[in-house]
């Protein structure tokens, strides 16, 4: 049996309603440098997202650079199965003081607690503190101050 032409009608201003908000993510994402961004409203789930490419790159200047490069690449993908690592919880930009020239959060050989804050991701404009996941001594930092980060990147070993 065929839709009441009135059904075909009520879809239309939705779909519309719907391609509105795709453009606007996506305009979004362009405008904040974001690789991707997932919104749900009224049991609708959007996610735009865009492909970057990313290259693995040892940090420099930083006393964690001079172990990592003489190990060669193999170590980066050690890294990320490391049971120390602390991922990023999210996408955005991470810094490494709480202010620029400010004496950073951590170094290679602080001791840190469970709790304490090792970075600041900037996301969407907020600064987010990223709390330690254990106690311990951080081995490796694994980004640069005021690097691009993804959601689940490695930030930091902690041994």
């Amino acid at each position: 049996m065929a839709r009441p032409p009135e059904d075909k009608a009520a879809a239309t201003p939705k779909a519309a309603d719907d391609n509105a908000l795709i453009r606007e993510l996506a305009l979004l994402l362009d405008e904040t440098n974001l690789t991707e961004i997932e919104i749900e409203r009224a049991g609708l789930r959007v996610r735009v997202a865009r492909t970057v490419t990313i290259s693995a790159a040892v940090p420099t200047g930083h006393a964690a650079a001079a172990p990592a490069a003489a190990a060669g690449p193999a170590p980066v993908a050690d890294v990320a199965k490391h049971p120390g690592m602390v991922p990023s919880p999210m996408v955005g930009t991470v810094y490494w003081a709480s202010e620029p020239g400010a004496k950073p959060f951590v170094e290679v050989g602080s001791k840190v607690r469970a709790g304490e804050t090792l970075f600041i991701i900037e996301a969407m404009k907020t600064m987010n503190q990223i709390p330690s996941p254990r106690a311990g001594t951080v081995t490796q930092i694994l980004v640069e101050d005021g690097q691009p980060v993804e959601f689940g990147e490695p930030l930091v070993v902690i041994e």
